[in-house]
């Protein structure tokens, strides 16, 4: 008796131990799924184009509640015809997912770097500092990395990460896993973890209806010691201290995230285009905005700063949690004659995006272990694991700013501290062809560099140099050009000089 007892503990323990390995799903129809998809990418374009009047015309401060936002019938089509460059949250996801179209899922990282390296659009900060290295032969990850990218901690990649939890219905972690190759190629740490927050809130959107619980079960992919998880997880405390009163989180943000330490053009500037703050405006839209959709725009619009990729982000998540068909109407009459049009350097409308994210989420479903079961999904639920800690900058800060205005073939600048960054770039003296000026960099009387400046403005580099780990007290820097032409010039603009801690 005692014996069949035992045996039949050690069966029902067993019995527990593989229903405990047993991974959770989820089931969803085909038509939710596809729903789901087509929700996510209509609302990115929604959010952008409803925004775009006011992107970073309003820093250090928010959008009065008194002034009206544009929104009306057809909108999205009259704003693609006349200003197509708007819409760079979706044509550089798009950029990544006609790669994966054309190369399968598991196409390595230099296949998404040479796209967009090459591509025919205009790039800003992280993005074109990740473009010039890549030309350069500086390939992922130290393309995006901070001794390589002064911009790693840019908003770049988080505007671009929605196809990656798009593709990761209910599965943050494969998520991140893509992420984690093409987030760096323009980004590192902060600035990477934007990416990763974001395609994490897009995944969850998927199996929950709780805009709460979205923005806080995904924040676990983030490490709880980094400034971007702390700033995250500030947001979440203010809106339940203060739930009915954005502004009052607002400026709580304002009060202790708003300095952009890393950006040269933001520092000590009240332009902020770090992930950080303006991932926080992200999740304030969605927590005040209770998944009401006007509410949820309007907020991270009014929020200010990068207020058109901000409603971007916003709009999307909260339209795959809704799905197109819950959309309300106002708002996808603005789409009215513009899902067929192609996105401006892309062959890829939205209405191909909705099909094609469609298939590469049934394919990235069964990849991590779930299935097509007739008109159904099974979809393996995974639990949010925190990426790798990373840190952009460590221990440097902004200590002065000046304007700093040479022109010429030899520039000689002299700094106290422990680095510097300056600005410039190559110009023509009057019309003629592109050119190439590359120059010798010294420090302390050391060669410390060969660099190359283009004067073509979309392969340019933004900054003439920079460095950061120099030994504490005073440095002599000296460019000087090794091809002088008379219809060509450096011309700097201003320098940054950093502190270690």
């Amino acid at each position: 008796m005692k014996t069949r007892v035992i045996l039949l503990l050690a069966y029902l323990l067993g019995c527990l131990g593989l229903a405990a390995q047993t991974p959770k799903t989820t089931t969803l129809s085909k038509k939710a799924l596809q729903d789901k998809i087509k929700g996510g990418w209509a609302g990115q374009t929604i959010g952008v184009t409803f925004g775009g009047p006011y992107e970073f015309r309003y820093n250090g401060t928010f959008i009065q509640d008194y002034q009206p936002l544009e929104w009306h019938k057809g909108y999205v089509k009259e704003v693609m015809d006349s200003f197509p460059g708007l819409y760079d949250d979706l044509y550089m996801d798009l950029t990544f997912v006609d790669v994966m179209e054309r190369h399968g899922l598991d196409a390595p990282a230099d296949s998404f770097a040479q796209a967009f390296a090459h591509a025919g659009y205009v790039l800003w900060h992280a993005n074109q500092a990740a473009r010039y290295n890549i030309l350069q032969g500086i390939r992922p990850p130290a393309s995006g990395h901070w001794q390589h990218n002064m911009h790693a901690d840019c908003i770049d990649y988080q505007i671009e990460a929605d196809y990656a939890g798009l593709m990761s219905p209910g599965m943050p972690n494969a998520a991140s896993r893509i992420s984690h190759k093409i987030g760096h190629i323009m980004n590192y740490g902060n600035g990477w973890y934007g990416g990763v927050y974001v395609g994490a809130m897009y995944s969850q959107a998927f199996v929950s209806n709780d805009i709460k619980q979205i923005v806080r079960d995904a924040l676990r992919v983030i490490p709880a010691n980094s400034k971007f998880y702390q700033c995250m997880s500030d947001v979440i405390r203010w809106h339940q201290q203060y739930p009915d009163d954005w502004h009052r989180t607002w400026f709580e943000l304002q009060k202790k995230w708003s300095s952009d330490i890393s950006c040269p053009d933001a520092i000590f500037n009240p332009l902020n285009i770090d992930a950080t703050i303006n991932c926080a405006y992200v999740i304030m839209g969605l927590l005040y905005g209770n998944s009401d959709y006007a509410k949820t725009l309007e907020i991270s619009t009014r929020a200010g700063q990068d207020a058109d990729c901000n409603p971007s982000t916003a709009g999307g998540i909260l339209g795959t949690m809704l799905g197109y068909d819950k959309i309300p109407q106002k708002w996808k009459d603005g789409l009215a004659g513009a899902e067929d049009i192609d996105f401006k350097y892309t062959s890829i409308s939205l209405n191909k995006a909705y099909d094609i994210s469609y298939r590469h989420a049934l394919e990235n479903i069964k990849r991590n272990g779930g299935k097509e079961q007739g008109d159904k999904v099974i979809i393996p639920l995974q639990t949010p694991e925190a990426v790798a800690f990373e840190e952009s900058f460590p221990g440097l800060s902004p200590i002065d700013k000046k304007e700093f205005h040479v022109n010429g073939n030899e520039i000689t600048l002299t700094i106290e501290g422990n680095g510097f960054v300056l600005s410039g770039y190559a110009a023509k003296k009057r019309e003629v062809a592109d050119h190439v000026i590359t120059a010798t960099v010294s420090i302390d009387g050391q060669l410390a560099d060969t660099i190359s400046m283009p004067t073509n403005y979309q392969v340019r580099k933004d900054e003439i140099c920079y460095r950061l780990d120099l030994p504490a007290g005073k440095h002599v820097i000296k460019i000087q050009v090794t091809n002088p032409h008379p219809d060509y010039e450096l011309r700097t603009g201003y320098y940054v000089t950093f502190r270690k801690k």
